[in-house]
């Protein structure tokens, strides 16, 4: 009997996979723990603000492989979607998309030349936002980590950690941080 069960277990996951994230009508993957706003960096940063959390832009494409890894494999983690609900307020961004975008400095531009503007190249990228922006700053200038390409669930969630922990203002670089992280796990 004992021998049983876990094989059923497994069937179970064969015959019902996980639901895969939901596309939106421009192709981007649609977790539950984004959010939809005018793009307008100063309200997102006071909305986090508001909400106890950090502002976090994700930029994404269509068709982008390397998005939807992370989206189904790596978010889902327990540790990793708790985080993102709880901790971050999570705008994405579309790397050629035609959405208006308003920097912290006030320049409006849609998200194909906004990411130009910022230097965003490649998809997924990260940019965690300072809780707070001097006046007239540019979104690219001020971030406190961008990080672009698609991890594992370890590094995602060391650097999520990190960021939250303010490891970017210490003297232990994320890498070390991780690498402290990884042999914490290995025991």
């Amino acid at each position: 009997m004992r021998q049983i069960i876990p094989i059923l277990a497994m069937l179970v996951l064969v015959a019902f996979p996980a639901p895969a994230v939901e596309l939106g009508d421009d192709g981007l993957h649609k977790p539950a723990w984004l959010h939809a706003t005018f793009k307008d960096m100063r309200e997102d940063l006071e909305q986090a603000r508001s909400e106890g959390k950090r502002l976090l832009i994700i930029w994404e494409q269509r068709g982008c492989i390397y998005c939807t890894k992370m989206h189904e494999e790596v978010f889902p983690d327990p540790e990793i979607d708790r985080l993102l609900r709880e901790k971050y307020f999570v705008v994405q961004m579309n790397l050629f998309g035609d959405e208006e975008v308003t920097d912290f400095d006030g320049t409006s531009l849609p998200e194909k030349k906004m990411a130009v503007r910022w230097g965003v190249v490649f998809t997924p990228t990260m940019m965690f936002m300072p809780e707070s922006v001097p006046d007239g700053a540019k979104a690219s200038d001020v971030a406190v980590v961008t990080m672009p390409g698609a991890f594992g669930r370890l590094t995602t969630k060391a650097l999520l950690t990190w960021v939250l922990e303010k490891g970017y203002e210490g003297d232990e670089h994320f890498q070390k941080y991780l690498a402290r992280k990884v042999a914490e796990e290995k025991g």
